[in-house]
């Protein structure tokens, strides 16, 4: 009998062989996690909907980024929860608000993490849109673009300001980047990096997120500002658009349903770029490890593999943690 002179198989046979040539790489520097914070001292609300993550004062989140760190995680997104809303979303741009508070925080608790500062202000507005709501003569309810834009560049400087490395507008206003890196640069502040939500979905795995930072929409929804699922093309354009007015880096959210997006953007561009790993992609798995369905933990490493496969240099998740503990 002739047997085959090539064996793949003998390159799959031990552990240490798999590790050897794998192709794609996880590390916790590469995770990002994202952290909720509210005003207070002491205080932890549990999120229903997302098991082992909670809204925190800024004192338990500094602890929280201090945790992180020594698992080697690159960085946090903090995202802010206001004891009170308004029209405009005033507290997204308030020096004394709990994201400016928590980012001088982790500053001095964990001085090896890359601190992020999500930008929009659908967290802090009473209707729950990402910007300034006009209602037409027909009573539907759409947001003013262009007078959205300067409060957006007023909250990522206050987050600059605080001691972020990176802001990163989720709100997708058209010439949002634009107007904060003019705004950036005005104050002084031209080292700060901005990370583009460029392309970011009307997606249905985002519940779980807006019941932590309590942010549906009152009225209508948010398909006139985020992108049409089907769309590919639109998405490369946004990205350019994105690059063009100063995004150092760029985001596709979700990415366990847009891998495809990811690849092309990543092919097309070849700058950094970051994928939100978002929190029903999260919530997803959880359910079903928690039944027992699945081995939540190497689910999730398959999933994220997926997405650093995809392209992405960098990937936002809420596993990051369990991930970080799981690579060792």
């Amino acid at each position: 009998m002739s047997f085959p002179q090539q064996r793949p198989r003998r390159l799959r046979s031990s552990d240490r062989l798999r590790r050897l040539v794998r192709e794609t790489r996880l590390a916790p520097g590469a995770l990002v996690a994202p952290l909720f914070v509210c005003d207070g001292e002491n205080v932890r609300r549990e999120i229903g909907s997302m098991p082992g993550h909670a809204v925190t004062s800024v004192d338990l989140a500094a602890r929280e980024a201090a945790a992180l760190a020594a698992l080697g995680i690159g960085g946090v997104l903090l995202f802010g929860v206001p004891p009170s809303k308004d029209e405009q979303g005033s507290g997204a741009w308030d020096p004394k608000g709990p994201v400016p508070r928590a980012l001088q925080a982790i500053r001095d608790a964990a001085p090896s993490l890359t601190r992020w500062a999500d930008v929009c202000l659908c967290e802090y507005t009473s209707h729950g849109h990402c910007g300034v709501p006009v209602r037409a003569a027909d009573g539907t309810l759409h947001v003013d673009n262009d007078r959205s834009l300067p409060l957006l560049a007023q909250a990522a400087v206050a987050y600059a300001r605080a001691g972020a490395d990176v802001v990163a507008p989720s709100d997708m206003m058209d010439g949002r980047v634009g107007a904060i890196r003019q705004a950036l640069d005005a104050a002084g502040l031209d080292q700060t990096v901005i990370c583009s939500y460029a392309v970011k979905y009307a997606s249905a795995f985002y519940g779980p997120f807006r019941e932590a930072a309590d942010s549906r929409p009152m009225d209508g929804d948010r398909r006139g500002y985020q992108m049409d699922p089907p769309n590919v093309n639109e998405a490369l354009r946004e990205v350019e658009l994105d690059l063009d007015e100063g995004a150092d880096l760029v985001m596709v959210k979700p990415a366990l349903a847009y891998l495809d997006v990811l690849y092309r953007v990543k092919q097309t561009f070849g700058v950094p770029t970051v994928a939100y790993n978002v929190s029903g992609e999260f919530s997803m798995l959880r359910a079903a490890s928690d039944r027992g369905w699945i081995d939540g933990g190497a689910a999730t490493l398959e999933v994220l593999t997926a997405i650093r496969r995809a392209g992405a240099d960098v990937i936002i998740t809420y596993a990051a943690k369990d991930v970080a503990t799981l690579l060792g």
